[in-house]
């Protein structure tokens, strides 16, 4: 009965608070973008509304809340990640200002709903399970609800996002997904939480669909596989990848790929040549630290069966460009893990690391331990101002090493490695072992002309105007021209980014000097941090 009656529903993604390593704003506007990633959550929940709504979605990290919008509307739905949740509950606010009713979902509603009490109605854990009980009780007149998902869904009934509701020009990609959940249960992360430990796959027409509506809406280019893990089912993913081959064989090759996986990527070649033959061309690996003790003392066992610099070579040499995440903080750690951190990133020659510090997620393993011991912070979860992710938002608990030691160490790795002599040292010599022949894409005229455009403005930004970066930039370019032409395009999305990571790594180094001055030294109690 509800799915008849004729609804306006807005749709609002909140904007990311602070400047954040993943937001690349300098980055995508040298690109011609106005933000790194669409809201594939936002899109999805719009694909579950009933057939008769009217749907919008303002994305606010692209484009403003307008009153009118609001005024607009009938039910206001909002939601996302932690570092999020300042201006949704911004948007709350406004909304309500207006007698707007509000929806709130998504990942940090799901782990901390109590900071969300001023909503409506909150929806938690993944829409497919939960959106169907919530149309039903707000078509009868429910006022105010919660909605609780039992269990976690059939991905195999999940619809095709609502791709048109994206202003596609506005990204420098956009997203898919194919699975949910990982199998691994690594104490720091919220993933099992969340999604679970046994991955869940769609199925492959399923995801070709997809692909196919992303594509008959002109969208060309990079799309982004945003699972949590895309090797979790190799027995389901290498039938998928084949097939997924073919499909951009048939129609021209119109897209190249991302995602995140393990690194025990590297141990299966198999996967990797599926992977590099259906033109995925960069992956996010959580190395998270050189240190063995440390790993295991998080259950991140799988990280300590191979040798980290040579499975990283051998994804590089795969054609395939590893993008790593690192943390500091941890109890095991050693009072030299900044200078081993380092030696393993340049070892490696990874060049785009988010190194951050070790954050105790709400509903993580972590967070549990931490509180049982009396470790974890009174409000261990509020997001101060200028938190954007765990680059910025400090440690929320008391750890071995004293506070002081841990935020040096993270100082000195962010200093070390974004050093435009380091960085792009790093980025020549990843450039030199990919193995760039069985990737291909045929971009449009408007992306050949954007990506010059883009170009132009690196070269004059970065080539002429920069004297730090100047010499390194030529080099970079040049050493690559010369020994490995076909990797010049991965070699110039490295320096567009770090348009944005040199400028983000030295104004962090220069917040952590005021962290580092205000940080209790050892025998005092710590006390959480604003950056």
């Amino acid at each position: 009965m509800h799915q008849a009656t004729r609804r306006n529903a807005l749709l609002v993604h909140p904007r990311f608070e602070g400047s954040s390593f993943w937001n690349y704003q300098a980055t995508c506007e040298l690109m011609g973008a106005r933000y790194s990633a669409a809201p594939l959550g936002l899109i999805t929940v719009a694909a579950l509304l009933p057939r008769s709504w009217d749907v919008r979605l303002v994305n606010r990290n692209t484009e403003e809340l307008r009153e009118e919008d609001l005024a607009w509307a009938d039910v206001v739905m909002t939601g996302g990640m932690l570092p999020q949740q300042p201006d949704a509950l911004r948007i709350v606010g406004m909304a309500h200002a207006l007698g707007k009713p509000v929806v709130v979902g998504g990942p940090d509603a799901t782990c901390s709903p109590e900071a969300y009490a001023a909503a409506d109605f909150l929806v938690l854990g993944e829409a497919e399970e939960t959106m169907a009980d919530f149309l039903a009780a707000f078509a009868a007149g429910a006022e105010r609800g919660v909605f609780k998902a039992g269990r976690y869904p059939d991905v195999t009934r999940s619809p095709v996002p609502r791709f048109d509701l994206l202003k596609l020009d506005q990204y420098l990609h956009v997203g898919v997904q194919y699975s949910r959940g990982c199998p691994f249960d690594c104490e720091f992360c919220n993933v099992i939480d969340l999604n679970g430990r046994v991955p869940r796959a769609k199925t492959t027409a399923q995801v070709l669909v997809e692909l196919d509506a992303l594509r008959a809406l002109g969208y060309r280019g990079h799309v982004d596989f945003v699972d949590d893990n895309l090797i979790g089912n190799r027995k389901a993913l290498k039938p998928f990848l084949r097939d997924l081959r073919k499909w951009l064989d048939d129609r021209g090759r119109p897209f190249e790929f991302s995602t995140e996986a393990s690194l025990d990527l590297a141990e299966d070649d198999e996967l990797l040549r599926l992977m590099r033959e259906a033109n995925f061309f960069a992956v996010f690996v959580g190395i998270e630290t050189p240190d063995a003790a440390s790993l295991l003392q998080a259950n991140k066992k799988h990280n300590t069966r191979s040798d980290i610099v040579g499975s990283v070579r051998k994804i590089h040499r795969a054609g395939i460009f590893v993008n790593a995440g690192f943390i500091v903080g941890f109890d095991a750690e050693p009072s030299t893990v900044a200078r081993e951190m380092v030696a393993c990133i340049e070892a490696a020659s990874i060049p785009v690391c988010m190194v951050g510090l070790l954050y105790a997620l709400p509903g993580t393993r972590l967070a549990k331990r931490l509180r049982a011991e009396g470790r974890l912070e009174e409000r261990p979860f509020e997001v101060l101002a200028g938190d954007a992710d765990q680059c910025t938002s400090g440690l929320n608990f008391t750890g071995r090493r004293p506070r002081v030691e841990v935020l040096a160490d993270y100082q000195e790795v962010l200093r070390r490695i974004y050093a435009p002599a380091a960085y792009f040292g790093r980025a020549r010599r990843a450039a030199r072992l990919l193995d760039r022949s069985a990737h291909s894409i045929r971009p449009p005229l408007r992306h050949v002309l954007r990506d010059l455009r883009g170009f132009a403005r690196m070269a004059w930004r970065m080539g002429v105007r920069d004297p730090e970066v100047r010499h390194e930039w030529w080099k970079t370019l040049l050493d690559t021209a010369v020994h490995n032409p076909s990797a010049l395009k991965i070699v110039m999305s490295f320096a567009a980014l770090y348009v944005h990571l040199g400028p983000f790594s030295t104004d962090l180094v220069k917040r952590l000097d005021g962290m580092i001055a205000r940080s209790p030294r050892p025998g005092k109690a710590p006390a959480r941090l604003a950056s």
